[in-house]
């Protein structure tokens, strides 16, 4: 039932049967009827042996994702435990268990069931029903735009017209490439030699790659449209595109999806004009996260610069980890960069909401959107060393909270492809359950890109 809800229920969604719940409850009869006389006596019910059969084998075996598989074993530990036999286990508001022998009974109490089962019920917040809803409008639009006519607009003019007017906006605002021999020398002042830098100029290759490709597409489509040359398959599935406001395949492979060609442009725009002051000019104070092919390869080239800075110390990068906390500030007012490490924006957090006072994980308010975290913080320690801060970290704030492990994807559809890195989040203990179990029901993420 998770699955409905999409990434925040389940990254993949898996096709749980009948024939699993079978096999589940075939193996729950056999272990009971294999320690009847012992709990007879006193034994205790082995609640880890049937959690890991199920988790592991009976359901645990169609699962494929890391991620899904840590959530199905947390969805079996809040669930099958000691306190789902004792008198009046309700496992959400509502949903008991029946114990009545008679059938009219039982039947009675399971039709008193809701017909449609809210979020809650599976740990999750109410809105991820919003997130559910959203996405079968959108489904439903897509289809819509998919299958509409394309001989002419709502105003009259036909639609190359159109397309030509909108070709026209992009090109004008549309950067120019880059020169890779003058980025080159560039790079020498700030010393080409460090792997941030090294970083910066390979983003800026591709990068350069899907500007050159959008400037040559549209010039040879409007050459097209005026008949100066031959419409080519590749031109108008670009013409088709461009006038559904949606970014044509062939771009996307090198670059990035996006739900709108609008969208997508500007995300063309602002990573340029990251790139291109770092650069220019110099590094940047802060990194917008999101604005990079490549954010694994970022993270590395932090390990590797905060490593080299302690070689006196003998840190390895094999040894080294990374090490998060998320500051007080906004990036707006970020005007400098840290003594060691690097701080990053641009994440936004799904699933829950982030108390700025507190500096800990909260509920979201009812019809919240994902809100942007505020700046993190990024540096590398020891991996052994985990008790002791970084330096840049700040000392005994977090001595008390627990700690959730977010995994941050680059795109809101999760999966290990997309999946960037953990950072580690504050969080309370609840009153009925672990506060990691907790907000690992509620899908609880970091996105770099909501679109």
């Amino acid at each position: 039932e998770r699955r409905k809800f999409g990434p925040i229920g389940f990254c993949i969604p898996y096709e749980f049967n009948q024939g699993d719940w079978q096999a589940s409850v075939q193996f729950l009869q056999n272990h009971m009827t294999t320690i009847g006389d012992d709990v007879k006596k006193g034994a205790q019910v082995s609640w880890v042996t049937v959690r890991y059969m199920v988790s592991e084998i009976q359901y645990g075996g169609r699962i494929t994702d890391n991620k899904d598989r840590v959530m199905f074993g947390t969805i079996c530990e809040v669930n099958m435990n000691a306190g789902v036999v004792e008198p009046g286990h309700e496992f959400y508001h509502g949903y008991g268990i029946p114990v009545f022998e008679e059938y009219v009974r039982h039947r009675d109490f399971l039709d008193s069931y809701p017909e449609v089962d809210a979020p809650e019920v599976f740990g999750l917040h109410s809105n991820a029903d919003i997130i559910y809803r959203t996405r079968q409008s959108q489904q439903t639009l897509n289809t819509m735009i998919s299958i509409q006519p394309r001989g002419a607009t709502g105003t009259g003019g036909s639609s190359e017209q159109a397309v030509l007017q909108m070709a026209d906006d992009l090109l004008k605002r549309l950067p120019e490439a880059w020169k890779l021999d003058v980025v080159r020398e560039l790079m020498k002042k700030q010393d080409d030699k460090k792997p941030l830098n090294i970083f910066c100029r390979q983003e800026i290759e591709r990068l350069n790659v899907c500007i050159k490709l959008i400037h040559s597409n549209i010039s040879n489509l409007k050459l097209a449209i005026a008949g100066v040359v031959v419409m080519s398959p590749m031109l108008q599935a670009v013409r088709d595109a461009i006038y559904d406001a949606q970014v044509p395949n062939h771009w996307i492979q090198v670059s990035w999806p996006s739900p709108t060609m609008g969208v997508w442009f500007e995300e063309v725009l602002s990573r340029h004009r990251q790139l291109d002051t770092w650069c220019s000019e110099e590094r940047p104070a802060k990194y917008w996260l999101t604005g990079f092919y490549n954010p694994q390869g970022f993270l590395t080239s932090v390990r590797q610069e905060v490593t080299r800075a302690h070689k006196a110390e003998g840190w390895a990068l094999d040894d080294v980890a990374l090490r998060t906390e998320v500051m007080r500030f906004e990036k707006t007012e970020v005007d400098r960069p840290p003594g060691e490490g690097v701080y990053i924006f641009g994440l936004y957090l799904e699933g829950a909401g982030w108390d700025k006072s507190r500096q800990r994980l909260k509920d979201p308010l009812p019809k919240e959107a994902p809100k942007e975290l505020p700046v993190l913080f990024v540096t590398a320690a020891p991996a052994d060393d985990g008790k002791k801060p970084p330096p840049g970290m700040a000392k005994g704030r977090e001595k008390q909270l627990a700690k959730y492990e977010c995994p941050v994807y680059k795109y809101p559809k999760r999966n290990d492809i997309n999946w960037v890195f953990d950072v580690s989040l504050n969080c309370e203990e609840h009153d009925n359950m672990s506060a990691k179990n907790f907000w690992q029901l509620r899908g609880v993420c970091l996105l770099c890109s909501v679109d």
